[in-house]
């Protein structure tokens, strides 16, 4: 671990976050790679892993975000109103996505094309696959860059270990995230190699949001614990309006739950054992 955090030191901020989120981006490749090996995947199996990627993130957004924005606030606010700023944040965070929710044309997995969201539009039924899970990976992203942001700015409740921890906790629940575009475009039909090109390109707009959050953070210090905080707005909106309802839609309900009980506990180790 050590020489990881020696790594990304002699880096510039902006790059730390380009280079984390691009590894998250790498896994979300490389669990759409795996269209090359399979054409489709059992429903229980892919539940438990929708349901570990709902735990990552879960865990991630108090043990990586709302409990660090907490600890920031109080250098500037008082212990007892440090929750104001907080609050505000995660409530921006959790509306952000609401709105985009609305405005985005996209599919969840498994739904027919009827059954799309957002605005109306003819788009077919791949663009609207990885719209959906671009939805979730926009609040990750933004929650690493910030993470690294943190501890460029030397703030309370950041260091590096814990921002690297956040990284590949994120980049480890992304595995299923690609692996849920490219298998259902390959049942549909898609070849492999046009099936993976979409699966991972639904990860592109995690680098993307990284760096915003590095350079906010950098840009204006004092919105650390907001941008913390609607970080993890953004993304317990997402685990509670589209990956856990995913999980329960086919009766596979105690492996999903299990799932995410695995994966809260394999973030919240990374980050304490790490942090």
């Amino acid at each position: 671990m050590q020489s990881l955090i020696d790594f990304f030191t002699q880096m510039h901020p902006i790059m730390q976050g380009l280079v984390a989120t691009l590894f998250t981006w790498l896994v979300t490749a490389v669990g759409a790679s795996f269209v090359f090996f399979m054409k489709d995947i059992r429903r229980g199996f892919m539940d438990t892993m929708l349901g570990f990627t709902g735990g990552v993130m879960l865990a991630a957004s108090f043990w990586s975000l709302l409990n660090p924005a907490i600890d920031m606030a109080e250098t500037t606010w008082s212990p007892q109103w440090a929750w104001i700023p907080v609050a505000i944040g995660f409530l921006l965070g959790a509306l952000f996505i609401f709105g985009l929710d609305q405005f985005l044309p996209h599919l969840h997995i498994h739904q027919p094309i009827e059954k799309r969201e957002g605005m109306k539009t003819d788009w077919n039924r791949t663009v609207l696959l990885v719209l959906a899970i671009t939805l979730h990976n926009i609040p990750e992203g933004l929650a690493v860059g910030v993470a690294f942001g943190a501890v460029a700015e030397g703030l309370p409740g950041a260091d590096m270990a814990g921002a690297i921890a956040l990284a590949i906790g994120i980049g480890i629940q992304d595995f299923p995230e690609g692996l849920a575009v490219a298998i259902p475009l390959r049942r549909f039909g898609m070849s492999r190699t046009k099936s993976f090109l979409w699966g991972q390109l639904s990860g592109v707009v995690e680098p993307i949001a990284g760096v915003l959050g590095v350079a906010l953070v950098m840009v204006a210090q004092p919105l650390l614990p907001y941008a913390l905080a609607f970080a993890a707005g953004a993304m317990i909106y997402v685990v509670v309006e589209e990956v856990i309802p995913e999980t329960q839609r086919d009766g596979h309900t105690d492996k999903a739950t299990l799932g995410l009980i695995f994966g809260f506990v394999l973030m919240m180790a990374l980050d304490v054992g790490l942090g």
